[in-house]
């Protein structure tokens, strides 16, 4: 089954500035959800508890 999210461009934009060679925004989204199901939360860079 494929679903199929909406965005608007300029977070497509923002999103495309990430991808790594050959990576696709599909793998970039599976990327983020495994983090966010390992650590329970998005990390933010420089941020610490």
């Amino acid at each position: 089954m494929t679903t199929t999210i909406e965005i608007d461009d300029d977070l497509a934009e923002r999103m495309e500035g990430h991808l790594e060679e050959d990576e696709s925004l599909a793998e970039l989204v599976e990327e983020l959800v495994n983090v966010y199901e390992t650590e329970g939360t998005f990390l933010q860079e420089g941020y610490s508890e």
